[in-house]
């Protein structure tokens, strides 16, 4: 018969030991067939590429909205090449470069009313948008300070549209931020914004970007007029 065939092949002197062990082992293989086979933690991801350092200044300012960047503590010679400043109102911060290359960051202090873009004179908001550096005053009350073009082509087309300045005043703003000079600070958009020193204490100033004033010495020796800087919420 089939059956005592195949126990006849054991042989009639099999152990019981013997018969234990062999149904261990076919117990593991039938297992192993349909188990799903575990990694190690090393082996369940590919390794991860670390990024490319930013290569230019627009990559940067990407990455300026991590709270955690680091100042690289570089030198800043006098006068930089290619200066472009970036200031994050949100993080209170000011991002220094030259030839798109991340040289310093420093702390500021901004406006009394800090939140928000400035829209007219009095308000005490600090600006958000495109400017440059339109004058550099060595005997400022607030240690040294560097004017910006506040208000800006674009201020000055907002406030002709909420009927804040006349079409004289817009074009007054207009022509001189064409010949990249002083813009006209006497209209109802305000004006005389700075980064300067004095910035030790809290958000005190009346619209301007108030650094250490260790800080401003630095950066004053750093830019030259005409020097980009770009203000962000």
């Amino acid at each position: 018969m089939t059956w005592r065939s195949r126990f006849s092949v054991m042989g009639s002197s099999a152990s019981p030991v013997s018969l234990f062990l062999l149904l261990i082992l076919s117990f593991s293989f039938l297992q192993s067939g349909c188990a799903t086979k575990t990694l190690s933690p090393s082996a369940q991801l590919p390794p991860t590429k670390i990024p490319c350092a930013p290569q230019n200044a627009e990559q940067s300012e990407e990455m300026n909205n991590d709270e955690d960047v680091v100042d690289p503590g570089l030198p800043v010679t006098s006068p930089l090449k290619a200066a472009k400043i970036i200031i994050e109102k949100a993080q209170k911060k000011l991002f220094l470069y030259s030839e798109e290359k991340l040289l310093r960051i420093y702390p500021v202090k901004l406006g009394q009313n800090p939140v928000g873009d400035k829209i007219r004179q009095g308000d005490m908001r600090t600006p958000a948008g495109h400017y440059y550096v339109c004058m550099k005053n060595p005997r400022s009350k607030y240690h040294l300070s560097l004017g910006l073009s506040y208000p800006s082509i674009e201020d000055a087309k907002r406030g002709l549209e909420q009927k804040l300045i006349t079409k004289g005043d817009h074009d007054r703003i207009i022509q001189r931020v064409t010949k990249k000079s002083i813009p006209p600070w006497d209209t109802p958009l305000g004006g005389e914004i700075f980064i300067h020193g004095g910035g030790e204490t809290w958000d005190w100033t009346y619209g301007c970007v108030a650094l250490r004033n260790k800080d401003i010495e630095e950066l004053f020796k750093g830019v030259t007029v005409g020097t980009e800087v770009v203000i962000r919420q």
